[in-house]
């Protein structure tokens, strides 16, 4: 039977796309001027990450891994904007860190309630009743709605618990922890009884901690034998680690003092995500099994060796309960000390930094790749490029007067663009055209732009025709010379 605890997921997000404005003219009897009242298209929706503290594993997100929010609608006459898309919250257990496809940690989710936007929402255009203006009074075109942001995370899961048990396949991890809280974890006498990190809740007088029991750690765990390396990420938060010893093994090739070199040796190789080293965190090394003779004989001879390397040492028997009180209360001291030495956590504070003066929004660079041509990058110039509808000649002018405002047609001038140049704005090339005052002012049919019937201008089919007379005016130069030969 497969298991169900889940502790890594990718997932594939798609925020609701933003509605279209709508472009309409109030209408009505005695009225013939009633201007334009297109509403606003609703913004779409997010995709929202969500801790929820009734979930505890990764295992929806598995079998489910696409995830679309809702998206806006369009705008419609009568000032009547579109209703928004609705946002789709994804409930994820406390501990759940958030990485983007390169791997970057963009976020670590912790507490009851914590929210993280995984997907923005696209906007809704703007209707025509708010793009009128004094001098485009009835604007015959309305603005796109934009996509919404698509994106590919990966959610791992960081048990959050102040004590980890670590050590070999069969050591008693799990006794330990079923002794110690109310955690019923699975025990069993072979190795590798334990797939799944077990959580339980310890209280050491005024102390209340967590304690997390991951699966055994073998040589070589840090490269991906066995299963640590699936696991040793859920001991990343812990405030102490604790090396449980079986000081009744029947492996002649093993005893406590060689198990604890090993556990140390793959936690210094094992590099946590979320920063920090394992092996600058407290150690206790408990020594379990005492209640058999020859293991009590055993722990009382490597003891003295262990605390000369400033370790804390407790032996103990999960059968008898023997040394187990004792534990809680250090256990509980480490931890209690671990927690006074972390700051203190203050409310996120808002920063607003507003752009600089002289900061324009959007650069413009020579195109590498084709001569003659540029490209203009820029949150802004891209963004309106995606809310134009190039079918509406109307739409394309208003677009290019948004340009001009920005400064984009004077750095074109100053980079040396003329009037038919190839500019690139995001995922669109047209033919650059200045714009000029005096075509400006021209009046024109509502959907419709003078500036875009002149047809002085040489377009793309004319300059490929035009270079592939040259190449073949060059062509046949050569043969001319050939021939004189």
């Amino acid at each position: 039977m497969a298991s169900r605890f889940v502790d890594r997921a990718v997932i594939h997000l798609t925020a609701g796309d933003g509605g279209n404005g709508c472009a309409s003219v109030h209408r009505e009897k005695f009225k013939p001027l009633g201007g334009p009242d297109g509403g606003n298209g609703g913004n779409g929706g997010d995709v929202l990450l969500v801790v929820d503290p009734n979930v505890h594993t990764l295992l929806d997100f598995h079998f489910r891994p696409h995830a679309k929010a809702g998206s806006g609608k369009m705008g419609q006459g009568g000032n009547r904007a579109g209703a928004a898309g609705e946002t789709l919250i994804m409930k994820v257990p406390s501990g759940t860190v958030v990485f983007t496809e390169d791997g970057e940690l963009v976020a670590d989710l912790i507490g009851p309630g914590t929210t993280f936007v995984a997907a923005q929402g696209g906007r809704g255009g703007l209707g025509n009743a708010s793009l009128s203006s004094k001098a485009r009074k009835a604007p015959g075109f309305a603005l796109l709605g934009e996509p919404g942001e698509t994106r590919n995370l990966t959610l791992e899961l960081r048990s959050v618990a102040d004590v980890g048990l670590l050590g070999f396949p069969s050591a008693g991890k799990s006794s330990l922890i079923s002794v110690l809280s109310a955690a019923k974890p699975k025990i069993a006498d072979y190795p590798f009884t334990t797939l799944v990190p077990n959580l339980g809740v310890i209280t050491g007088g005024d102390t209340v901690f967590t304690m997390a029991d991951v699966p055994g750690l073998i040589p070589g765990a840090s490269e991906g034998k066995g299963l640590g390396l699936d696991f040793l990420r859920h001991i990343e938060r812990c405030a102490v680690l604790v090396h449980v010893v079986d000081c009744a093994t029947l492996d002649p090739g093993r005893d406590p003092l060689s198990d604890v070199d090993a556990l140390e040796a793959e936690l210094a190789k094992y590099t946590p995500s979320l920063g920090g080293k394992l092996e600058e965190r407290p150690r206790v090394v408990v020594l379990n099994k005492i209640d058999v003779p020859e293991a009590a004989e055993l722990a009382e001879f490597v003891r003295p060796e262990l605390e000369a390397r400033g370790l804390q040492v407790f032996e103990v028997s999960t059968a008898s309960r023997k040394g187990l009180r004792e534990l809680t209360f250090a256990l509980a001291a480490v931890v209690e000390k671990y927690r006074e030495a972390q700051p203190v956590l203050e409310p996120e504070k808002i920063v607003l930094r507003p752009l600089a003066v002289d900061d324009s929004g959007f650069t413009v660079e020579v195109d590498p790749e084709e001569e003659g041509s540029f490209i203009v990058r820029g949150a802004r110039p891209e963004r309106w490029i995606r809310q134009t509808d190039f079918g509406n000649d109307e739409a394309v002018g208003y677009l290019a007067d948004r340009l001009e405002r920005l400064g984009v047609e004077e750095k074109l001038a100053k980079l040396g663009a003329r009037p038919g140049s190839p500019v690139t704005i995001g995922d669109v090339q047209f033919d650059w055209e200045p714009s000029t005052p005096t075509v400006a002012m021209h009046l024109s049919g509502r959907g419709t732009d003078v500036r875009l019937e002149r047809s002085d201008r040489i377009g793309a089919t004319e300059r490929k025709e035009a270079r592939r007379v040259r190449r073949a005016g060059s062509d046949e130069f050569e043969d001319a010379l050939d021939v004189e030969e």
